[in-house]
């Protein structure tokens, strides 16, 4: 077994435990919330279930909009590209930590030599008779070295670690936070496509209808019953609604495009039968909390977060860049002429040394980068605010539509039942020879337009209920992230 001499491996592990020491990186605090301390009461009352426990598929109650949603997480191009891209920071961060040890590298050479007298002096037998003109020899060689570590006694090395290692994890929090914007994406436009496919059911009936109305005003003024203003009047009605119709077949085609974007390719052709606009509803109640809540359940929050501590983390980077860079190298190993002398006591060879660096005149560089890392630490917390800002404007956004949204909805529903009344009473009368057509025309017209008001805030209130679901980090346990290696 080779022994190396004791106080060359003291040296080099004293050195070693030593290095790291110190930081100069400002300590981490969070800011003080930019927000206020509780969202506004009359829009928050205390709900049952909290979103950042529940998955997607315990939220949404359509089989249909859980099967694209699980399709869209798995197929996204953006997401995917997203995940690349926690792989790379984690490659960055692993580069980063193994700085903080040595690099020991082994090695092992043999060479055979032949060398002509006259060129070494010390060699040279002269004119002797019958001496060699030329040498033969061998070499062996077989050892382990250090190559330049820095002995990291200002922390620069553990600074740029962390920096990593926070830029990793805003990766994954940013990747989060994209996870759960995309199945917001995917639920908004999958309830614009359910309320387009009623909105053309709700048009197709109503130009059938106002057909039948056509043919009836047409016998009416064959008959000399009317005159050729309510015919007209019938035909208006009519074109209103095949125009709609055209409208929404469009909107439906254009919805379904951005969907199958979303959710990677095409559409599965497989799917579970779809709820309308009104089985959608749940009356289970998300709880709101506190904002201060939000500061550990939003992920662009927590991404946010790790950018700012990033940002201190170069601070102690640059900082440490005014002190000298120590670094060590050595090597040890066996020397010999021979293999089988190779292993032998008096074959150990070894050299170590350390060497150190101070730029005197680098014509402000360092000042330069210490001035850009604050300023960047600056622009983090600014940032950091403006997503607390951000996150609270979207709980409290949402809050406040998930009560208002549902009292229109009510409204709307009787509205229609009334719209349907006026135009049944409308018709009567028109038929009785009460009341000319035109009465007809407007009740006819206003039920639909009704109808229509009331699925467009049907669908309002469900994309409003997906929004605060994501706002408050609902699918949170759907998420997995990539584990720091070490952690």
């Amino acid at each position: 077994m080779i022994r190396f001499p004791a106080r060359v491996v003291a040296f080099v592990l004293s050195t070693t435990a030593l290095a790291g020491c110190a930081s100069m990186a400002p300590e981490h605090t969070r800011p003080p919330l930019a927000s206020a301390p509780a969202f506004d009461p009359d829009y928050r009352p205390d709900g049952e279930v909290v979103a950042s426990q529940l998955s997607y598929r315990e939220w949404f109650a359509d089989p249909r909009l859980v099967v694209l949603i699980g399709s869209a997480l798995e197929n996204n191009r953006d997401l995917l590209a997203a995940t690349a891209r926690i792989e790379q920071a984690r490659a960055r961060y692993r580069i980063e930590d193994s700085r903080s040890l040595p690099t020991i590298v082994a090695d092992a050479s043999g060479t055979r030599t032949r060398q002509p007298l006259g060129v070494n002096p010390a060699l040279d037998t002269g004119d002797v008779e019958g001496a060699p003109s030329s040498v033969t020899f061998n070499r062996f060689d077989v050892g382990v070295g250090v190559s330049a570590f820095e002995l990291d006694f200002w922390g620069r090395v553990a600074s740029l670690t962390e920096a990593a290692r926070a830029e990793y994890l805003a990766t994954v929090a940013a990747q989060r936070a994209f996870y759960l914007s995309l199945i917001a994406d995917t639920a908004n436009t999958y309830f614009e496509i359910v309320e387009t496919q009623e909105q053309i059911a709700l048009a197709e009936q109503t130009a059938e209808s106002r057909r039948e109305g056509l043919r009836i005003a047409k016998l009416r003024l064959d008959n000399g019953v009317t005159s050729a203003l309510p015919y007209r009047q019938a035909e208006t009605l009519l074109t209103q609604a095949e125009q709609q119709l055209a409208a929404e077949r469009l909107a439906l085609a254009r919805l379904r495009n951005q969907l199958a974007v979303l959710v990677g390719g095409t559409v599965p052709e497989a799917l579970p039968a779809p709820l309308s606009l009104e089985a959608q509803g749940d009356k289970r109640r998300l709880a709101a909390g506190l904002p201060s809540d939000l500061l550990l359940v939003r992920p662009d929050i927590i991404a946010a977060e790790e950018q700012l501590r990033a940002a201190r983390a170069n601070i102690g980077a640059a900082r440490a860049a005014f002190f000298p860079t120590i670094s060590l190298t050595g090597n040890a190993g066996l020397a010999s002429s021979s293999l089988d002398g190779l292993f032998s006591g008096d074959a150990l060879g070894w050299n170590f040394g350390p060497s150190i660096s101070l730029p005197i005149f680098d014509w402000g560089a360092r000042e330069a980068n210490l001035d850009l890392a604050q300023a960047l630490e600056v622009e983090q917390v600014a940032n950091y605010d403006r997503t607390v800002q951000g996150a609270f404007r979207e709980v409290s956004d949402a809050l406040a539509g998930r009560r208002w949204l549902a009292e229109q909805v009510e409204t709307l529903e009787r509205a229609v039942t009334a719209q349907e009344r006026i135009a049944r009473i409308a018709r009567l009368r028109y038929r009785e020879g009460v009341a000319d057509y035109l009465e007809v025309l407007d009740a006819e017209r206003n039920l639909f337009s009704a109808r229509q008001q009331l699925l467009a805030t049907e669908r309002a209130w469900l994309q409003n209920r997906a929004t605060l679901f994501v706002a408050l980090g609902g699918g949170a346990p759907d998420f997995v992230a990539v584990p720091v290696s070490g952690d």
